[in-house]
């Protein structure tokens, strides 16, 4: 099973300068309980941004694939240079956490969408890929006063 999941604005604002241009504390927590432990995969950028933030303490994921098609190494993680092979060949439960083309990657291959809505204005650089909503059906919605959290499963 391949789930997406990801916050976004309003206008599918997903990024600015390769950081999460709002700080919503409780979105954070959810992102958290759903892919803690999990096996996941992103992007390089993703990966270097999530390191800046984590600091020292290592990334609280079980397994790590990073995207990548440089020749850099990666102490916790296992290299993947072909997503659309790798997403094609997998049998684990995965969590694709970003950023922007690996989701545009990975869409074709998404089982289950986790989707934050944050709501407000919010500037920045980075949106999420174009999605056929029709290829999937809302399973979920909770809202809060500042987050709508929507989970969607293809329709097969």
């Amino acid at each position: 099973m391949i789930s997406l999941i990801w916050a976004m604005s309003e206008t599918n604002l997903i990024g600015k300068d390769n950081k999460i241009p709002w700080h919503v504390k409780e979105d954070l927590l959810y992102y958290k309980e759903k892919t803690k432990g999990q096996t996941v995969l992103m992007g390089e950028n993703t990966y270097d941004s999530l390191k800046s933030y984590y600091k020292t303490k290592p990334l609280p994921y079980g397994k790590i694939y990073v995207a990548s098609l440089s020749e850099r190494s990666f102490s916790d993680a296992i290299k993947v240079s072909d997503v659309t092979s790798f997403l094609k060949n997998n049998k684990e439960d995965l969590f694709v956490v970003g950023g922007a083309t690996i989701y545009k990657l990975a869409l074709p291959f998404a089982d289950y969408l986790y989707v934050s809505i944050i709501k407000g204005n919010y500037e920045g650089d980075t949106y999420f890929p174009s999605v056929n909503w029709q290829e999937y059906h809302l399973k979920s919605k909770r809202e809060t006063e500042k987050v709508i959290y929507n989970v969607y499963e293809r329709i097969r």
